[in-house]
């Protein structure tokens, strides 16, 4: 059986799946909930200074996006950090490890942006026994409003000056989180390392609007008809995360900088595919906020099955694992050949294939052959682009099939070519000329 265990920081769990901080981690009834469930760490909901809680609304704080079958795709949360008395989250999260030493928590905090502040609320949640901090600087809405969250993560060197005064003021590990509502993540993770943290997080939630009433005419979710912008999650963010995490991962300046990933994260597969990627473990909202605490027993099951099938002894075995394989686009193999191929006695002849070819690609797919209907890849149009392949409602009935060194292409009327060859060097770039002179 493969060894999920991990060590993150030296932040010790029995599986790399822990809760973000969010709704899901604001009270001990919640946590101790998930880790029977199975959960292998928290990171508590962020905790502010103390005085008066933090108000939320009353009223709906959640917007969401459905696909066609009402599965939630993407959520909207207006809600803000915990609204509950510091004194009472800290009594409990220092009963809730002293009952469960084995489970990682990690408290998140957001203060103001002064050294008194951050001084102040460190030697409290260090009492706790937590095992470290996260500081929240990616909370797009209410928080930034104040000075706070996104509107400290959209600042480099805000960043590194916050972790260093955290860096000084406690023994716990200190991870950062991150804005995605920035034009490069590397910036900020750069200042981070500089500051001295021990890891990232990333990605906190991206500024959205995920609807508008037509009736009323105000945003969803809506209080007393007016709307807010909010923080927007959920599988729709994968991507964004993913590129993300691989982006400092990748990042000289950055690489080796433990990361912990996040965005939605549903499945054990996109779990493995976050780690591959360069995420050390993986933090988890939307998916337990949708389906409820147990879900992250597939989650266990699935990633131990799959490393098993695999070979994968531990997580080591896989972390980082496609960091090597993402580049930038410029160094791309440009005679590299692929065409689509459609296997005849799969396809359902539904025609979706066609009808994307032919109104918005490369009219590379026939519609009738002989008199009737008939959907065959024509090699001569075709460019590769596999749009096909994503359109077609029948898994794998449609490949990408590449074309050997030396075979004809038929679109270009000349043979593959077995030299590796990129847009840096290419004939069309007026850069590699310039070069080349």
């Amino acid at each position: 059986m493969a060894d999920i265990r991990n060590n993150f920081v030296g932040i010790k769990s029995p599986n790399p799946f822990w809760l973000a901080s969010a709704p899901p981690t604001d009270k001990a009834y919640n946590v101790i909930r998930a880790f029977r469930a199975g959960w292998g760490g928290v990171v508590w909901k962020t905790l502010g200074e103390e005085g008066p809680p933090v108000v939320n609304v009353n009223g709906p704080r959640y917007g969401a996006i459905w696909g066609a079958d009402r599965r939630l795709l993407g959520l909207n949360n207006i809600e803000l950090i915990t609204d509950r008395d510091l004194q009472v989250n800290l009594r409990e999260i220092k009963q809730v490890k002293m009952d469960w030493p084995d489970r990682a928590i990690v408290v998140s905090l957001m203060v103001p942006c002064e050294e008194h502040a951050w001084k102040a609320i460190l030697p409290v949640v260090e009492e706790t026994g937590a095992d470290g901090i996260e500081l929240n600087f990616g909370c797009p809405h209410g928080m930034s409003e104040r000075g706070m969250g996104a509107a400290v993560g959209q600042v480099p060197e805000y960043i590194e000056m916050v972790v260093r005064w955290c860096k000084a003021n406690t023994r716990m590990p200190v991870i950062t989180k991150l804005t995605p509502n920035i034009t490069d993540i590397r910036k900020p993770a750069r200042a981070a390392l500089a500051g001295g943290t021990d890891a990232v997080s990333l990605i906190n939630t991206i500024n959205s609007i995920t609807g508008v009433n037509l009736d009323s005419f105000a945003p969803e979710p809506t209080i007393d008809g007016k709307g807010s912008h909010g923080g927007y999650c959920g599988p729709a963010v994968k991507p964004i995360a993913m590129n993300m995490v691989a982006e400092i991962a990748r990042d000289p300046e950055t690489h080796g900088l433990p990361i912990s990933g996040i965005g939605g994260i549903t499945t054990w597969r996109d779990a493995a595919e976050f780690m591959a990627l360069g995420a050390g473990n993986v933090q988890v909202c939307t998916a337990a906020m949708t389906y409820g605490f147990k879900i992250v027993q597939e989650m266990i099951a699935g990633l131990e099955n799959w490393m098993d099938e695999k070979g994968h002894a531990s997580l080591a075995d896989i972390v980082g694992r496609a960091t090597p394989n993402v580049t930038d686009w410029q160094y791309l193999n440009l005679n590299y050949v692929a065409k689509a191929h459609i296997d005849q006695e799969a396809c359902i002849k539904c025609g979706r294939c066609h009808i994307a070819c032919e109104d918005t690609s490369h009219q590379a797919i026939t519609s009738m052959v002989d008199g009737k209907r008939h959907f065959e890849v024509i090699e001569a149009e075709c460019v590769g682009c596999n749009l096909c392949v994503n359109v077609c409602p029948v898994e794998n009935c449609i490949t990408m099939e590449p074309l050997a060194a030396g075979v004809m292409d038929q679109r270009t009327g000349r043979p593959v070519s077995p030299v590796y060859a990129n847009w840096t060097t290419h004939p069309n770039n007026p850069m590699a000329k310039v070069a080349a002179e």
